[in-house]
């Protein structure tokens, strides 16, 4: 008993101090809670609002990762995205490191008058999508997580994980399934999107191996999708964009595949640009479903010669990748030659430092389902070089498995086509661009008459509501339904838009 009554007193003796110094303070002295600065922030129809210290203070409190405002450690970097032609500064940036954050988040934008809200996964919105001005970003850097079930081919990817870690975790257990071809690119963005990559000819889109997800809607409510739960919803973010919601996890259909494929490209003079045209029709008309091509014409600033460039992957059997590859070696002895058998994630790496759509500064881009005569010349033709720029156009063969399914079974309706075609331009830093991107509508609108739609991933900075209907065609309606009961009130926003009707 002394001994119990001993140690309770020693207890009492050595928290009573702390007890006096928290209880026994009269309240009129006790220091206040600190907040921070009340914020100006703009709503998604553009009216200004008072985000309080306490309210922000109480988002912070409530969220596993950082709320960030200017100032703040990390906001600069935050901020950015890839396109430097867009230096916006939010007036809150929100870093989830869960669904449940993701979720206070949401339900913070929509409760404060619809805040202005960006989503960015990768920063690879060319049209600065993913960032804002005044609003709220939800930055998903902090949520990138890959899991493999090997036994099952499955893969569960998190909303903000990178395509390079998709490639690197799947290949490892001799799986894949279609991603894009810059291996820091946000799985979320190109997913929603549709989701072109080198492998898209031979096992579908990234969509057509999606087979669920958790979607985060603009009610804070985290909904499972798949074929059998949410169907609607799971047909809208197939090709729909960032339209509905966020999500925060996909589930994959993965492929055997070697891991050695044979890839690489191959440079030669801008005359045999023609021929060059005329062999990437060839191949997107008869090519085997394991070639995937692309073209490149660049225009280097000062002068430098004009070069036109032929890339490829061929994942089949490496004993047949020269018959395979026979159509591209009829181009005669180029300038450079990279063919080679080469890892497969190493080439998924190959364009992260020069694919234009990730350090490019402005684009135009439409779908192609054919090469006809008319539109090699003007793509040819009107490829003019600058001192101050760098010029380029470019593209992506599609056809194959993508092409095998139907046009309204997702929300990708342009599967009649055989590549995605565009033309950037780029000039230094600080420069005037007025004139760079005169020229290049100029040029393009000798282009677009042979294009038809265009990949949301690849959104123009002028897009408008008319030319998102269009190239959405007959699904465009039933985009609309699903936008009127998940987004009513058109909270996502800062996408190909596809806007409410109630």
């Amino acid at each position: 008993m002394r001994r119990r009554t001993f140690v309770r007193s020693s207890l009492l003796a050595m928290t009573a101090p702390a007890l006096a110094r928290h209880q026994g303070t009269p309240p009129m002295f006790r220091e206040a809670p600190r907040f921070p600065e009340d914020l100006s922030a703009v709503t998604g129809d553009g009216k200004r609002v008072t985000l309080t210290g306490k309210a922000i203070a109480d988002l912070r409190a409530s969220l596993g990762g950082p709320v960030l405002l200017a100032g703040n450690d990390g906001y600069d970097q935050a901020r950015q995205i890839r396109n430097p032609s867009f230096n916006k500064y939010p007036a809150l940036i929100a870093q989830p490191t869960g669904p449940a954050d993701i979720r206070t988040a949401v339900n913070f934008a929509r409760d404060n008058g619809g805040l202005l809200l960006a989503v960015k996964c990768g920063g690879h919105s060319h049209s600065g999508q993913s960032t804002c001005d005044a609003g709220m970003v939800i930055d998903l850097s902090r949520f990138r997580n890959v899991w493999v079930d090997p036994v099952a081919r499955r893969a569960r990817v998190t909303g903000g994980a990178l395509l390079g870690q998709v490639d690197h975790e799947t290949m490892a257990h001799g799986l894949v399934t279609t991603m894009g071809t810059v291996s820091h690119t946000g799985a979320g963005g190109l997913v929603t999107g549709g989701g072109f990559g080198r492998l898209g000819r031979r096992f579908g889109m990234s969509i057509d191996n999606l087979i669920s997800a958790d979607v985060v809607t603009a009610d804070g409510e985290l909904r499972r999708v798949s074929a059998e739960d949410n169907p609607d919803l799971f047909w809208g973010i197939r090709g729909g964009g960032g339209n509905f919601g966020i999500v925060t996890s996909f589930e994959f259909r993965l492929h055997p595949m070697e891991r050695r494929v044979v890839g690489g490209n191959l440079v030669f003079p801008f005359a045999r640009a023609r021929d060059i045209l005329e062999v990437y029709a060839e191949i997107g008309r008869t090519g085997p479903d394991e070639l995937e091509v692309g073209f490149m014409f660049m225009r280097p600033p000062g002068g430098a010669p004009a070069v036109a460039a032929v890339s490829f992957c061929y994942s089949g059997r490496e004993a047949d990748a020269e018959r395979a590859l026979a159509p591209i070696r009829k181009l005669g002895t180029p300038l450079s030659d990279r063919v080679r058998a080469v890892d497969y994630v190493a080439l998924q790496r190959s364009g992260d430092v020069d694919d234009p759509r990730a350090t490019g500064t402005y684009i135009k881009s439409g779908f192609i389902a054919d090469m006809p005569a008319g539109l090699a010349s003007a793509i040819i033709d009107g490829h003019e070089g600058h001192p101050a720029r760098l010029t380029q156009v470019f593209a992506q063969l599609s056809g194959g498995a993508i092409n095998r399914v139907a046009p309204d079974a997702t929300a990708f309706a342009q599967r009649g086509i055989m590549g995605n075609l565009l033309s950037s331009v780029g000039w230094k830093q600080g420069d005037d661009p007025s004139e760079h991107i005169k020229w290049i509508k100029q040029y393009w609108s000798r282009i677009e008459p042979f294009t038809n739609g265009f990949y949301v991933n690849d959104l123009e900075t002028e897009h408008t509501s008319s030319a998102v209907r269009t190239n959405y065609r007959s699904n465009h309606d039933r985009l609309v339904a699903v936008k009127n009961k998940y987004d009513p009130r058109n909270l996502f926003r800062l996408n190909a838009n596809v806007k409410p009707t109630v």
